[in-house]
């Protein structure tokens, strides 16, 4: 297998990070169909880097690192973007942003406390990115349609903020056991 085809999912998740400030940027500017479209072909790149690396044996611990940091500075971009532009409410970005800070903190932590932490993704916290990605895609579609919908808005934000904040119970639960643990073993 030559190189480029064993870097293709550490490629796309390298274009995902160049999406992130591009995306935000057309956000910003208000030009919302394009945002749209850079976000709905960062969604397809990450779908395709998954399904190669797996398919295809092409997992590298860079690419392990490399595309949840891709997904995070989408997400992170996008909100912060959509908060400015008047979009979404900032307690609601902070909430989002919130999550993912603490968890990287309660990672940091464990290893300095020397805890037993295996830092793996949980279904609840899947399922939260799913439905943040739902969102954002939402909110981008209203906006190049140049309309609003302040129900669904509403419901989907109520869908997303108590998925983040289950997501976040969840894993701060898998932080104290495991730090738990460490102190026994200690």
């Amino acid at each position: 297998m030559n190189v480029m085809l064993r870097q293709t999912p550490n490629i796309l998740s390298t274009l995902r990070l160049v999406a992130a400030p591009i995306a935000a940027l057309l956000i910003l500017r208000g030009i919302a169909m394009a945002a749209l479209f850079v976000f709905a072909l960062a969604g397809l790149s990450d779908a395709l880097d998954g399904f190669l690396a797996k398919r295809f044996g092409l997992s590298s611990r860079f690419g392990a690192w490399l595309d949840p940091a891709a997904d995070k500075l989408l997400m992170l971009a996008s909100f912060l973007a959509l908060t400015e532009v008047g979009v979404v409410p900032g307690w609601f970005t902070v909430l989002v942003i919130g999550r993912d800070v603490a968890i990287v903190v309660g990672v940091l932590l464990a290893r300095g406390l020397g805890a037993p932490l295996r830092v793996e993704p949980l279904i609840i916290g899947k399922a939260s990115t799913v439905v943040q990605v739902s969102y954002v895609a939402l909110l981008l579609l209203l906006l190049a349609l140049n309309t609003t919908m302040p129900r669904l808005e509403t419901a989907v934000g109520l869908v997303v903020a108590v998925f983040t904040l289950l997501s976040f119970l969840a894993y701060a639960r898998v932080w104290l056991q495991a730090v738990l643990a460490g102190q026994r073993a200690a």
